[in-house]
């Protein structure tokens, strides 16, 4: 397997690690963001090995169609999806992004990035 995919995964993993301090410290948004980082990270490598090309930007939800990830996953995907400015960004979020998080948003957030590392792996690891 090229190192490149192996890189992405790596990162993603790395990704979620961070996203799991930032939920244990109450920092949601942080971890919101970082989930997000660790779907897209995970799926670019899956991208990558699949067809043999990093896609461009953070649409999460592109790569997911173009993967056909489960469907079971889709619905928090779409929502995630828009995670990637909300959470840094006042005037995208129309305050102070740490505002619009709480455990109950981020949990929903985990548990989708925990399901598409997962599932990332199992096929990553089926090459």
């Amino acid at each position: 397997m090229r190192k490149e995919i192996i890189d992405w995964f790596k990162q993603a993993e790395n990704d979620l690690y961070k996203a799991e301090i930032l939920f244990n410290g109450e920092a949601f948004d942080g971890a919101v963001f970082f989930y997000h980082q660790a779907v897209e990270k995970a799926l670019k490598a899956l991208f990558l090995l699949k067809f043999r090309e990093t896609p461009s930007g953070h649409s999460l939800l592109f790569m997911a169609k173009k993967l056909n990830v489960p469907e079971e996953f889709m619905p928090i995907i779409k929502e995630l999806n828009t995670e990637y400015l909300t959470t840094r960004y006042p005037d995208i979020a129309q305050g102070p992004p740490f505002e619009l998080y709480d455990k109950n948003v981020a949990s929903r957030y985990r548990e989708v990035a925990k399901k598409v590392i997962k599932w990332v792996k199992s096929k990553i690891n089926q090459k």
